[in-house]
């Protein structure tokens, strides 16, 4: 089966087409556009991110859902309540005022997805691991989002997302039950490469091999290395990413070096850990700020250290009352004392300054695939930063 797409990676690479097994029937494939014209991008974006919801519902069992930009994501995260103080930082309504008075887990999956980097989750193509109903359709709806890709919609929350984008939101379906071939091809320069399919399976036994004097990992922060580390079998390499209660809420991807990774994920990791600090809940913002706008100020407060005086300046109109800056020491103390935050790698972690990075963010476990020559020196540090550290053996790069 062919499925047109509207052009391929730019406007001017104009032929551009799936071409899928046919598996039902009629002879339709796994994939499926119901409504919309998808683009190249969207279709590498929704293929990639559906493999990941795929492989988190598999190892958790457990709705999921992520957030994708660029062939990466930009959060993911299995469903779990909703803290109070969760719905206030991230701009959600209480559950009593959702469609059936309370979040379904996939609607939680998502909303958790979405939190972990609003700013760039902006114009993102979603996955989700189960059928779309109305509440996470009512939790879409007003979001900036080129499109989606589940099992299926539930009639009302299919009409609600139809009406997105003037009837152009592009919505796609794929077969839970469909399985990749053994061996995947693609085309680079006109010359054909081939690999074995990546289906290894993360799970708890993959960190079992705890190097460190510290050995426990609770069951909750063993949910959250499983998210974290099945995030990264689904990102660019190469990558790190930094998970807390059960989602993806830093991902470094596609670099260079490790330890810009490790910066990237650290980075955008504070600043959704700082956005539940008392001073940020305590936030008031001016008259007539649309929801994106109070997303930027909220963002842009936890980072005011980093901003120039025209952001500042920026920042100070959007908000009204007593505030003042988080201070160093303000943002220290709060990240120091978090609890079950996690650091995962896609390979071996090559030096100690990836894990004094992390440290300063609360991370308190480490995975690896471990490896390295200076595998010692990197397991001192987990051991100087009190860290619980596993070689998991498993490299998980993605190209």
């Amino acid at each position: 089966m062919q499925i047109p797409l509207k052009y391929g990676c730019n406007p001017n690479q104009p032929h551009a087409q799936i071409t899928t097994p046919g598996t039902g029937p009629s002879g339709d494939g796994p994939l499926m556009v119901v409504n919309g014209s998808p683009s190249y991008i969207n279709a590498l974006d929704g293929i990639r991110a559906w493999q990941l919801v795929r492989d988190l519902k598999a190892a958790t069992g457990k709705a999921a859902a992520a957030s994708f930009k660029h062939v990466s994501p930009a959060g993911a995260a299995v469903a779990g309540e909703l803290s109070p103080e969760f719905l206030k930082a991230f701009f959600y309504a209480s559950p009593e005022d959702v469609p059936g008075g309370a979040y379904s887990p996939v609607a939680t999956a998502y909303a958790k997805a979405r939190s972990s980097d609003r700013v760039a989750s902006f114009g993102d193509f979603i996955a989700v691991s189960e059928p779309v109903d109305a509440t996470l359709a009512a939790l879409i709806k007003p979001e900036v989002s080129d499109g989606i890709i589940a099992p299926s919609y539930e009639p009302e929350a299919f009409d609600m997302l139809r009406a997105k984008k003037g009837g152009k939101y592009v919505m796609l379906t794929m077969d839970p039950a469909y399985t990749p071939p053994a061996v995947e091809s693609r085309v680079e320069f006109g010359l054909a490469l081939e690999q074995t399919h990546n289906d290894i399976a993360i799970t708890a036994d993959t960190f079992s091999n705890i190097v460190t004097a510290k050995k426990d990992i609770p069951a909750d922060v063993m949910e959250t290395l499983i998210v974290a580390t099945i995030t990264l079998k689904h990102t660019q390499s190469n990558s790190i990413s930094v998970g807390y209660q059960g989602q993806a809420v830093g991902i470094g991807a596609g670099q260079q070096s490790r330890i810009a990774c490790t910066r990237i994920a650290c980075d955008k990791a504070d600043r959704w850990l700082l956005k539940t600090h008392p001073k940020a809940l305590a936030l008031q913002f001016a008259d007539g700020l649309a929801k994106a706008e109070k997303v930027n100020a909220a963002d842009n407060f936890v980072r005011h250290h980093e901003l120039n005086q025209g952001e500042r300046d920026e920042l100070a109109k959007a908000l009204v009352g007593d505030w003042s800056p988080l201070t160093d020491e303000e943002r220290a103390d709060w990240l120091k004392q978090l609890d079950g935050v996690v650091l995962s790698s896609d390979a071996f972690i090559p030096f100690r300054d990836n894990l004094d990075r992390a440290a300063a963010s609360g991370v308190g476990f480490i995975a690896q695939a471990g490896g390295s020559a200076r595998d010692e020196g990197v397991t001192e540090a987990a051991d100087q930063h009190g860290m619980a550290m596993s070689h998991t053996g498993v490299r998980l790069f993605l190209h």
